[in-house]
């Protein structure tokens, strides 16, 4: 109605069967839910090789309360009978949704994954893309579509002689070089972020444990508004301090004082 409003979309992209998954989504909503206090959205792109498998709803039910989720999904098999469809598409997921189902039908062949890959790639000039646009799809098939190295080389020869061909050198031999490279340190950076934010998190989290620990044995109940503003403190440093106040004060009001307005 012409409303300016905030949602939030979750988007889950799953390409194993998982029989958790719909569950997942569920709480994965509810919890977006609860932090944000904003409608939320949640869809899913099903990139599995299980035709029959397509959960799209959880629920339960219990004494006359039901609770539960219904989601949109997108099962990518799917475009397997619309593969004219996907070749006469403009929209770059188009390449990359023909790039995946490529990818699963040629896992026993390197050969014919090989050709595909050329027919991919091929495909981005003819479809008029921008040098900038050919080069970040060319990274992602070049990154699912792997090949032996005796095929790999033999697929950057033919792909430097079509351009050849055609008067149009997008992918340079050193931006090749600048791609795996580029591949390999994002793969080893997420890594080392990924842990790092794991430790920051279990520190967090346990230091924040301490704090309400701290404040049942000493002050009991009737803490609701206290831990879940203390809930919502994501920084280790105030965490600290209020393990210190709660260790100290001398009334649940003197520590409720030292809480972050923000909380």
């Amino acid at each position: 109605d012409g409303e300016n409003v905030w949602v939030l979309v979750h988007l889950e992209v799953q390409t194993q069967r998982d029989i958790g998954f719909a569950e997942r989504m569920y709480v994965y909503n509810y919890r977006l839910f609860d932090r944000h206090h904003h409608q939320v959205a949640s869809l899913a792109v099903l990139g599995d090789e299980h035709a029959d498998w397509r959960p799209d709803q959880f629920k339960y039910a219990l004494w006359g309360c039901q609770v539960g989720i219904q989601f949109p999904v997108v099962k990518l098999l799917d475009y397997q009978e619309r593969w004219d469809e996907l070749e006469q598409s403009q929209n770059p997921f188009a390449v990359i949704v023909m790039a995946h189902l490529k990818t699963l039908q040629t896992r026993a062949s390197d050969e014919e994954r090989k050709q595909w890959k050329h027919n991919l790639v091929r495909r981005l000039y003819e479809r008029g893309y921008q040098r900038e646009d050919v080069l970040h799809l060319f990274r992602f098939i070049d990154w699912l579509m792997k090949l032996p190295e005796e095929l790999e080389q033999a697929f950057w020869q033919e792909v430097q002689r079509y351009e050849e061909a055609n008067r149009m050198t997008y992918i340079t031999s050193v931006e090749r070089i600048g791609i795996k490279k580029g591949l390999e340190q994002g793969i080893q950076q997420g890594i080392q972020q990924g842990i790092q934010q794991g430790l920051q998190q279990g520190q967090i989290g346990s230091v924040r444990d301490s704090v309400i620990e701290v404040l049942e044995i000493r002050f009991g109940e009737g803490l609701g508004d206290v831990l879940e503003a203390i809930g919502r403190i994501e920084n280790i440093a105030i965490l600290k301090h209020l393990h210190k106040k709660a260790l100290t004060a001398s009334s649940l009001q003197e520590f409720v004082q030292s809480l972050p307005k923000s909380s």
